[in-house]
């Protein structure tokens, strides 16, 4: 008889994404023939620039399909200096550079790199889900700063002073932000530089994922490029995944110091390896190529972004604010809560809500509580125009028959 697998204390620490679970259970609902409209998926629905996949091609038939450098290779790396520069007036050279199979990896591995038990991770929330529990297996502490709608999703100045004790080893700043799509000015993280240069001690992980979707004529910044002081305590991370289209492809990036980025891809040898091979000649392509394309579709998302934003705040009980970057909105469900759906569910939280929603309606969001900050919901603009405005129809007509 097989006794019972003992699993490991930093395992039982964490809880599976939410994003994923609701993305899997769309889908599964859509097999069974459902209609089910999806909006948790983090990902564009434009397809790949058509450059970048035939670069991707061409390395197939070059043969560029063996073992790479752990951490990527020379070319990638060169183009990711290239662009930093181009893009954020940040000097790296190439061994200050890792690549690695998504920014999810690169996010991990900088925690396994440098996090001990007793340190602690400053995560404002609302956060990604996958912070606090990157933090947790890499045996460091998440530490949460409730930044609601009254500070616009954002973390202040103070709040990030009262947040810091001798623990602190990082800051996790994401802008524009998944869930809320809320982006810090040059101003704003003028702000939080001056807190940090303060504290020496604190590390900053600044997750860029979003730059280059953000509207109406907002200006891009990030930290280091804001305050160069903090350059040799900042991880600059980013990808091709949601500008290029390129989920899949499984590409994330980072600048940092030597002795880090070292660190980092000593972890990758032992573990992962090299990314993909062909998704690294294809990241070649995408970052060095044509990025006339972006400002297409980021008219499109703005489009949809407005359109969303305007039906949900005609939806009884919900209240939406206009994000600046990113392709989410996180509206507040607190007008709905103590309600009860025309199935006879009462709605106690907004995860009941999203429950609700998804049974009755066949709409599948993504609940607050698993972001840190309720009662909201997170939905993903990144779908079809049609499929939205259905969407709107749906919850419309959801939030009016509560009683």
């Amino acid at each position: 008889m097989a006794s019972d697998l003992t699993l490991s204390r930093a395992v039982e620490r964490v809880q599976p994404s939410a994003t994923i679970a609701v993305t899997t259970k769309a889908n599964e609902m859509k097999r069974a023939g459902i209609n089910v409209i999806g909006l948790g998926a983090g990902e564009p629905d434009f397809d790949t620039p058509d450059h970048v996949k035939e670069a991707a091609i061409k390395a197939i038939q070059d043969g560029k399909t063996k073992y790479t450098p752990a951490d990527g290779i020379p070319e990638l790396k060169e183009a990711i200096c290239a662009k930093f520069k181009r893009d954020n007036d940040l000097d790296y050279k190439p061994s200050q550079i890792n690549v690695s199979p998504g920014g999810k990896a690169v996010l991990y591995n900088a925690f396994m790199a440098t996090l001990n038990p007793g340190d602690e991770v400053i995560v404002p929330a609302p956060y990604w889900v996958s912070y606090p529990d990157m933090a947790l297996l890499a045996g460091g502490t998440p530490v949460f700063v409730q930044c609601g709608p009254n500070s616009n999703y954002k973390l202040s100045p103070e709040a990030l002073e009262s947040a810091i004790t001798p623990n602190t080893k990082w800051l996790v700043l994401n802008s524009p932000s998944n869930p809320t799509g809320a982006a810090y000015t040059k101003d704003e993280l003028r702000g939080l530089a001056d807190v940090l240069l303060k504290h020496p001690h604190v590390w900053v992980m600044t997750d860029d994922m979003y730059e280059h979707l953000v509207y109406d004529g907002f200006e891009y910044w990030t930290i280091a490029q804001v305050e160069p002081k903090l350059y040799e305590r900042t991880l600059t991370v980013n990808g091709v995944s949601k500008a290029y289209a390129m989920t899949g492809w499984r590409i994330g990036y980072a600048g940092g110091p030597e002795k880090l980025i070292s660190t980092m891809r000593k972890i990758m040898s032992q573990s992962t390896s090299n990314p993909c091979s062909i998704s690294q000649w294809a990241s070649v392509a995408a970052l060095n190529g044509d990025h006339g394309f972006l400002a297409e579709r980021n008219a499109v998302f703005k489009q949809r972004r407005d359109m969303v934003v305007e039906e949900l705040n005609k939806c009884e009980g919900i209240s939406c604010a206009t994000p600046e970057g990113a392709f989410y909105v996180y509206p507040s469900c607190a007008g709905v809560i103590g309600k009860t759906s025309p199935a006879g569910t009462k709605i106690t939280s907004d995860k009941d809500f999203a429950a609700a929603l998804l049974e009755e309606e066949k709409v599948a969001v993504v609940f607050g509580e698993a972001f840190g900050l309720s009662p909201a919901f997170r939905i993903s603009y990144a779908t079809s125009t049609e499929a939205l405005e259905e969407a709107m129809k749906r919850i419309n007509r959801f939030c009016a028959a509560l009683k």
